[in-house]
């Protein structure tokens, strides 16, 4: 939808204090649970990218689909023993046997997530992807922010109302009708999501291309036939496609989830993303890293997404305490210019030479946000110390995954002082997210969102001091 301009006017302090006034409140709880309305800085533009990184983001859409698809493909060969076991073993570790089961039904045997948000780390020389979301937050926040903008006369990546019609045609696809009823279902454990999703609801819903309720699964009603949605007038309206906002972790505390999924198991409802805990891991980078498992990684990608993918993904492994023989040695990992044969080599390393970072690999309340991520050379020796051995002892239930850390690019941002009220510039480093969804066998991109953080921090998100912002095309852009 074309942007169409309510307040063109303005100048730089105009736009972004027309964006702090405009901006939907409450698209985010504050910890507090009160509406402060922007707990963020705001620019006067949306983020800038250079036309060719435009390109390079959209063509990484299909990237990531085939890497699910691959993923996915070969964790179940694994399972059935047609590739190495250590595939199934490392995506399975710490999960109850009724997720390990749901992962390899037949029904849902060929299903990947059709809404995959990668978080992409600006770097000098293009991006690194420092891990990947199928269940993402900030869909109707990107969505807003790109609305505002345009109210202003800016067009953001994707247009709008991109994350709105892209939702809406994944949708639509996913159900295979036309004008499909979507139930969002927002578990206890995810509900700071709950009002930016009733906000791309409203406006999927403007559009007239699905019907979107976002809704608590106890709102859900099931019958031998269908489920149903119950809305706030009584009425209950039969679904074509449930939409699960919540991890898989959170699984066994959702009401009803053994009816959701016996209607899923059963075709009386069609589910994304699917319950595969397998592609919400983390580990997945390791295993696509494994210099045993290149070759398989390369037949089912095909040579050129492999190496786009190969350049973009950090070298990763998993945090495993088990003994290596001595004759061997992780793989790709070097301690002071020795291979690492025991992960006690890493302990005494100098900050300088600590250019990791530490994270729950998935199926955790830790594993998404930053909550449980430890960046190495912003530790003491100490601390660096106790992270690395208390990742050691989680190995048999929350498996962590030690990753290469990229620093970011330095950019200088401009923003709305509010001490000052003028506009001033920012020194930071940026964090990329472009919301891909899948439609046939593409994906389509709603939009793009920067969240850029001051240079002295070492792990970029949506604190009050970053500047948070849509993506716009623009020839003198990163």
């Amino acid at each position: 939808m074309p942007c169409t301009s309510v307040a063109p006017e303005l100048d730089a302090v105009g736009r972004a204090r027309y964006v702090t006034e405009h901006l939907p409140r409450g698209l985010f709880r504050t910890p507090d649970g009160t509406d402060t309305g922007v707990a963020w800085r705001v620019s006067p533009d949306p983020f800038p990218l250079k036309p060719a990184t435009v390109a390079a983001i959209e063509t990484l859409g299909d990237d990531l689909l085939a890497f699910y698809r691959a993923l996915n493909a070969l964790y179940l060969r694994s399972a059935r023993g047609s590739a190495p076991a250590f595939i199934a073993e490392e995506l399975d570790r710490g999960k109850p046997e009724q997720i390990v089961r749901l992962a390899r039904q037949n029904r849902f045997k060929q299903d990947v997530p059709r809404v995959i948000r990668p978080d992409l780390i600006l770097a000098d020389d293009g991006y690194v992807a420092s891990e990947l979301d199928s269940v993402p937050g900030g869909m109707g926040f990107t969505g807003a922010l790109a609305r505002t903008y345009c109210e202003v006369g800016i067009d953001s990546v994707g247009g709008a109302d991109g994350m709105a019609e892209s939702f809406a045609q994944m949708a639509v696809s996913v159900a295979a009708v036309e004008h499909p009823t979507v139930a969002v279902v927002v578990s206890a454990e995810s509900s700071d999501y709950r009002n930016e999703l009733t906000w791309l609801a409203a406006r999927i819903d403007a559009l007239g291309v699905a019907d979107v309720v976002v809704c608590e699964p106890q709102e859900i009603v099931f019958t031998e036939d269908a489920l149903f949605v119950r809305r706030e007038d009584g009425r209950e309206t039969k679904i074509d496609v449930l939409y699960r906002n919540f991890e898989l972790f959170d699984l066994l505390n959702v009401p009803k989830q053994e009816l959701i999924l016996y209607a899923a198991r059963h075709n009386r409802v069609r589910m994304t993303p699917p319950p595969k805990a397998h592609l919400e891991e983390k580990a997945s980078f390791a295993l696509f890293h494994h210099p045993l498992l290149r070759k398989l990684w390369r037949a089912e990608l095909g040579d050129a997404i492999d190496e786009r993918l190969l350049g973009i993904f950090p070298q990763t492994w998993i945090v495993d305490p088990r003994p290596v023989p001595p004759q061997a040695a992780i793989m790709g990992l070097s301690a002071n210019g020795v291979p690492v044969q025991q992960w006690s080599q890493l302990e005494d390393l100098g900050k300088s030479e600590r250019d990791y970072v530490l994270k729950p690999s998935g199926f955790s309340e830790l594993a998404w946000g930053s909550r449980g991520v430890k960046v190495a050379n912003d530790l003491t020796r100490e601390a660096w110390r106790e992270a690395l051995h208390a990742a050691l002892a989680s190995f048999p239930t929350t498996p962590y995954i030690l990753q290469r850390f990229h620093k970011g690019k330095r950019v200088r941002v401009p923003f709305l002082s509010e001490s000052s009220g003028e506009t001033k510039e920012m020194d930071g480093r940026v964090r990329l997210c472009p919301y891909y969804f899948v439609t046939g066998e593409h994906t389509r991109l709603g939009g793009i969102l920067a969240t850029v953080a001051p240079a002295d921090k070492r792990v970029i998100h949506g604190m009050s001091d970053a500047i948070m912002a849509s993506c716009r095309i623009a020839d003198d852009g990163f």
